[in-house]
């Protein structure tokens, strides 16, 4: 563990943001680069600091990447002599929808440079994120973990095909990569980030704020969620697995919770009864309709075991205690 120099790729990111600071725990700080097109919104920097660096001894390791120079992302793996990448960068499904050849071009160069460079650096192992977005109308309830994939979105077609050339280059070159298929991602420490899913983290802040909340999905649309510690736990799970262990080489079916836009705001209003919610149903509503409502990942509970600890009620309570400190905060 001490050898591990580990690069997280789209470290501004919902998960990213979390997952940096999760693997510097576990590694320490010196071993967990973060980088982003863009620095965090918090680490502004005096003129006189390079643009393209945080001091480590300040916040930790970032460094300033477009994913899409495959030089660039080249250069740091050297650099750092890099034993995992974490890729994390993306458009993401709603975002995605209004740009389909930009997030195709994205999402797919970023992922090549990353394979790439790990083939040609000999990296250990490589973390690809895909995404219950892969599934399509085909898959009606509950997607298996080899349930047909049938994408109805261009974010869903690039994890889809992301998934294919992961096993590809572990069947060509016998690299190391694991994956696994977010269902949304609910955490309070960033904020929405264009999918979908989206709507299960905003709630919360208008909740904890005092606002009525609109919600641009119809009230009964039931879709998988996970809270982000399980997420975290569930993804680091599958880093330190064993490699006998792991049996797929495409993705990982991950599985939280599955609830609805009604089914949240009653869990909501156990705390704060006067919670107010609306519903507007926009196109995303066909994009949710296109998924699955569950997810079996019993694949993944039977080679690395994965469980996640969240129910729904448990996770409102933290992310309102955990807004309330957030925003309190910011007043004083």
């Amino acid at each position: 563990m001490k050898s591990e120099c580990i690069l997280v790729i789209g470290a501004n990111g919902q998960i990213g943001s979390v997952l940096v600071e999760y693997l510097r725990e576990i590694y320490g700080v010196e071993k967990v680069i973060a980088s982003d097109i863009r620095l965090p919104e918090h680490q502004v920097l005096p003129h006189r600091v390079p643009l393209h660096r945080v001091p480590p001894h300040e916040t930790g390791l970032f460094e300033k990447l477009d994913a899409t120079d495959g030089n660039a992302l080249a250069a740091l793996v050297k650099k750092y002599r890099v034993t995992q990448i974490y890729h994390l960068a993306a458009i993401l499904s709603a975002k995605g929808e209004q740009e389909p050849l930009k997030t195709w071009h994205i999402n797919m160069q970023t992922y090549f440079n990353v394979l790439e460079a790990a083939r040609e650096n000999q990296v250990a192992k490589v973390f690809y994120p895909s995404s219950i977005a892969v599934f399509g109308d085909n898959v009606d309830t509950k997607a298996e973990q080899w349930s047909y994939l049938d994408p109805a979105t261009v974010y869903g077609i690039s994890k889809a095909a992301g998934e294919n050339w992961s096993n590809y280059y572990f069947q060509r070159y016998g690299m190391d990569i694991r994956s696994l298929r977010y269902p949304g991602i609910i955490g309070y420490q960033s904020m929405p980030g264009g999918g979908t899913t989206d709507y299960a983290v905003d709630i919360y802040h208008k909740a904890v704020q005092g606002e009525a909340f609109e919600c641009f999905l119809e009230a009964g649309t039931t879709l998988p969620m996970i809270y982000i510690s399980d997420a975290m736990d569930a993804t680091v799970r599958l880093m330190e697995a064993p490699k006998d262990k792991i049996s797929v080489r495409t993705s990982y079916n991950l599985a939280g919770i599955s609830f609805s836009p009604e089914e949240v705001a009653a869990s909501i209003r156990k705390i704060i009864p006067d919670f107010n919610i609306t519903y507007k149903p926009d196109f995303r509503q066909k994009i949710a309709e296109s998924w699955p409502a569950q997810i079996d990942d019993m694949q993944a509970r039977k080679d690395w075991g994965w469980r996640p600890a969240y129910n729904l009620d448990k996770m409102t309570e933290e992310m309102i205690i955990e807004l309330k400190k957030k925003y309190q905060s910011v007043k004083s």
